[in-house]
């Protein structure tokens, strides 16, 4: 769901962590607990590995201590802000085949554009860069719902106005979702890119805002963690 899916979607070239999303039960914890022990993996921060902390909103880092694998990181979710639920998730997964044949389900690219969406500004390059690699890819014989996911995420000012130019009854339906698409349909670059800012900064604020009890609760669970010690 991070890093190597943006690799995986054509967005980006390396990375070196593994982000996991999960289903939070008793079984698929048992399985994940032993493909970590597999790799060497190491719990490097709070919280521990539980369920209740999984089905909260946590994520558990683990460092990976296998001579071959360099210290991989690996980080586990079970939920995230601004996506649907897991199940939800896994229905609209997409599966990526590698040349050796290894199949990989990761994130549909709404949901992953979605779940990038985060307080850190580091982010959203990746998402203009995950959206404009499909636009690129699909614009010249788009579908429906392909055209829909550019009116609703594209990033760019000017692939904006051109998308709203190339489509503009998908442009009128979305705009009450996206009322920036306004300015698109207007062809008003300047009004746009102010509200493209605008945007990026509500979602970055709702990050903040969805993190900050969360973050109270870690420091929580590190105190109690030294005071068992």
């Amino acid at each position: 769901m991070g890093g190597q899916a943006c690799v995986l979607y054509g967005a980006a070239e390396f990375s070196r962590d593994t982000d996991l999303l999960i289903l939070a039960d008793a079984g698929n914890l048992t399985r994940l607990r032993q493909a970590l022990n597999e790799l060497g993996a190491e719990v490097i921060a709070v919280p521990p590995l539980r369920l209740r902390h999984l089905r909260r909103g946590h994520a558990v880092h683990f460092r990976c201590l296998q001579p071959d694998l360099l210290r991989m990181r690996v980080d586990v979710m079970s939920c995230l802000r601004g996506v649907a639920s897991f199940p939800v998730l896994w229905r609209r997964r997409t599966t990526i085949t590698l040349p050796d044949g290894l199949a990989l389900d990761v994130l549909s690219l709404p949901d992953l554009v979605r779940a990038k969406k985060t307080q850190r500004d580091r982010d959203w390059p990746m998402v203009r860069r995950l959206v404009e690699a499909h636009y690129f890819e699909h614009r010249n014989h788009p579908t429906p719902a392909q055209v829909r996911f550019w009116m609703l995420e594209l990033r760019s000012a000017e692939l904006l106005i051109e998308t709203a130019h190339r489509h503009p009854g998908a442009c009128e339906r979305a705009v009450r979702r996206r009322p920036l698409l306004g300015h698109a349909a207007r062809a008003d670059q300047p009004a746009l890119e102010a509200a493209l800012r605008e945007e990026a900064a509500r979602e970055q604020e709702a990050d903040r805002q969805y993190w900050q009890p969360l973050r109270t609760e870690l420091e929580r669970i590190r105190r109690e963690g030294r005071r068992a010690r």
